[in-house]
């Protein structure tokens, strides 16, 4: 079974719904940090090379290689606290100015070149908006990987665009599962804030000790 584009009847794929069945999963345990996110994100991305290079979104088909290498290092990040030499849990916490300056810029660049690559060489029908998700969701991605809590805004932004993107290339169910990652993002975005100052008050404690 494959993915039909818009024009003709979408057929639903085993590959559509693992992705959904991983892709949900994932974005749960990530709002839970749990790190066993990383690897399950990793099937999930495999699925989505997959189902994506089908329906034409070739972008979407490419990020998900970056993001199998962005799974290898957050996975790293978390356990070992984002520095060499130690096991300790990375933390939650505030993005700074000079990330959101480089973030931005990045995903500027990012989005200019690959709605021009994806134009001129490809027969991608939306170019801008694939390379549009594709430069929010790396942004969000590293973001994640570094445990900043604004990626879950990033994460927000990308499914806005994503769930009328996938229903118009006849993805329906893949545009039901970034209804649920909208969801999720929200409650993660949530919880982590809640972090924020239960770990500020730990820390003023132990320096006032």
């Amino acid at each position: 079974m494959t993915i039909k584009e818009r024009g003709g009847p979408a057929v639903m794929s085993w590959t559509e719904i693992l992705g959904f069945a991983t892709g949900a999963l994932c974005v749960w345990l990530v709002a839970r940090q749990h790190v066993a996110n990383w690897p399950i994100g990793i099937a999930n991305n495999v699925f989505f090379i997959v189902l994506f290079a089908q329906a034409g979104l070739y972008a979407d088909a490419g990020l998900q290689i970056v993001f199998i290498a962005l799974a290898a290092y957050g996975w790293w990040s978390w356990t070992h606290g984002g520095g060499p030499g130690t096991a300790e849990a990375l933390p939650v916490r505030r993005t700074t100015r000079t990330e959101w300056a480089g973030l931005a810029a990045a995903g500027a660049v990012g989005v200019l070149a690959l709605t021009l690559l994806l134009g001129r060489v490809t027969d991608s029908t939306v170019p801008f908006w694939d390379a549009l998700t594709t430069g929010l969701s790396l942004m969000a991605t590293y973001g994640q990987c570094r445990k900043l809590v604004e990626s879950w805004w990033l994460w927000i932004a990308a499914d806005l665009v994503y769930i009328p993107l996938y229903a118009y290339k006849g993805l329906y169910l893949t545009s039901a599962l970034y209804v649920g990652f909208l969801a999720l993002c929200v409650v993660g975005l949530l919880g982590w804030r809640r972090t924020l100052p239960a770990r500020g008050a730990r820390t003023a404690a132990g320096a006032a000790a």
